[in-house]
């Protein structure tokens, strides 16, 4: 597995991946104009991306996309996130995730973030700016809320 900097090529299919638009606290992002890094497999085959933004002294992971779960693809870009965020003097590494997303805050929690809010009702704002958020995400869960989770540095 081999981590770097994202190119051109690994920026478009990753965005194409997680949707080349997000919306994080009510700030629309788009992807593809944000720092980021990937991991590649030995053939140059993408398994994983990670877009964030440095603001303020904070840090946000504004998206991460792994297609090789449970190899550790995710846990290293977070890592590399988490060494540039230290090297930009951060206070913090945060992140938006959905109330419906289980998986990614068993993820996120067990590599040491932790809860830091709940914005409630903001996902439903969100579809204001984003009208493709879905109604129901996963397991049935009604997809309305905002989990704020942060790694402190």
């Amino acid at each position: 597995m081999l981590i770097k900097h994202i190119d051109a090529r690994a920026r478009k299919e990753a965005a194409n991946l997680a949707g080349p638009l997000m919306v994080s606290r009510g700030k629309v992002y788009q992807l593809e104009e944000l720092p980021g890094c990937c991991v590649e497999d030995t053939e140059g085959n993408l398994l994983g991306a990670i877009f964030y933004t440095v603001l303020n002294g904070e840090c946000e992971i504004v998206s991460l996309e792994s297609r090789a779960e449970n190899q550790g693809a995710g846990t290293r870009l977070i890592e590399a996130v988490i060494t540039r965020a230290r090297a930009e003097g951060c206070a913090r590494v945060w992140l938006i995730t959905s109330n419906d997303n289980t998986k990614a805050i068993r993820f996120y929690q067990k590599r040491g973030f932790d809860f830091k809010a709940v914005h409630r009702g903001a996902i439903t704002e969100a579809r204001k700016l984003k009208p493709s958020i879905p109604l129901i995400g996963y397991d049935g869960i009604p997809v309305r809320h905002e989990l704020e989770l942060e790694y402190l540095l």
